[in-house]
């Protein structure tokens, strides 16, 4: 089993031929990218278009991603795959697929299609979590994005108390932008008491939370994140993962708030284009296929020129290009 390091994840968007066939060559050049770049890659999550994906694509994706990765000299780079599906049975199947295909960790997100039933009844939401994880072979980490899951946005009460329910369960992904959440779960998750009553089925490696955005990955750090999935590195994987790097010492505090700021204002373009703004973005830096699935609409070239003109992220993408 290929330990969950601690750094830069980048999810892959997915990318499709104009009939929205999979685009196997721009899938496997990226992934190159960010990968010979020192980030970890998330295949199938909410930038994947997971949504749009049966199970054969999603196993598709993975199985291409292993044997990039094994042929390129990154055997040792994990991959991490959304596996949450609309119900408790069709997670656990791709849990399965998954793992079959070569992915090394299953990423869930709480479905959104019934969110106030879920909300009204928080039994359901651990319910959904445990019943995953125990019936997964692969270790399960859980998302919280309320934006894409109707609301769900689960308190970090019920997180520890879904943590406790399955030891299988290694980590989670915090897209809530509440570094106080993530300050009480690992100080929960990661007490030594904690973790003599409920150890982890991976036992030599700490529960890991990642934040869901890079913006605020300094102060985070602070409190014992353990990186970042961001949409960004799909543009500066190296200079995101100089920023994780930076920030890992008081003696380079300061030029870690520096390129803090400089992410932090470029990350606000990227939080704006949405997929389609991605992909529009990836083709003007790199030539991959623009295409989204539909009903995905596509970004118009005004403002795409606009975006990809905004002064900040021109200036990450020239730092990029020097290191």
């Amino acid at each position: 089993m290929r330990p969950l390091p601690k750094g830069i994840y980048t999810p892959l968007p997915c990318f499709f031929k104009q009939n929205e066939n999979l685009d196997l060559e721009s899938f496997v050049n990226h992934l190159k990218f960010i990968a010979q770049a020192g980030t970890i890659p998330v295949i199938s999550g909410s930038a994947g278009e997971a949504v749009h994906l049966d199970r054969e694509e999603r196993i598709e994706l993975i199985r291409t991603a292993r044997g990039t990765l094994d042929r390129i000299g990154c055997s040792d780079v994990p991959i991490v795959a959304g596996v949450g599906g609309a119900s408790t049975r069709e997670s656990i199947k791709l849990a399965r697929d998954a793992a079959e295909a070569g992915a090394d960790y299953g990423m869930v997100i709480p479905p959104g299609y019934y969110a106030g039933a879920l909300i009204a009844n928080r039994d359901s939401i651990k319910s959904f979590f445990v019943d995953i994880a125990e019936a997964s072979d692969l270790p399960i980490i859980i998302y919280n994005f309320p934006a894409v899951s109707g609301g769900v946005d689960m308190d970090s009460d019920l997180i520890v108390d879904i943590i406790k329910g399955s030891p299988n369960i290694c980590g989670i992904k915090l897209t809530c932008a509440n570094v106080g959440k993530l300050t009480r779960i690992l100080a929960e998750a990661n007490n030594p008491d904690f973790k003599a009553k409920y150890p982890r089925r991976m036992k030599d490696l700490e529960f890991t939370a990642i934040d869901g955005f890079i913006d605020f990955l300094l102060p985070s750090v602070a409190v014992g994140a353990g990186g970042a999935i961001s949409g960004l590195p799909n543009f500066a994987p190296k200079a995101c993962v100089k920023l994780w790097d930076l920030c890992q010492s008081h003696d380079t505090a300061k030029e870690a708030l520096e390129l803090q700021q400089l992410i932090s204002l470029a990350d606000r373009v990227q939080l704006k284009m949405g997929i389609h703004g991605m992909k529009k973005l990836l083709n003007r830096q790199f030539g991959y296929s623009p295409v989204s699935r539909r009903p995905l609409p596509s970004m118009s070239d005004d403002l795409a020129d606009s975006m990809f003109a905004d002064p900040y992220l021109q200036k990450l993408l020239q730092l990029e290009a020097t290191l």
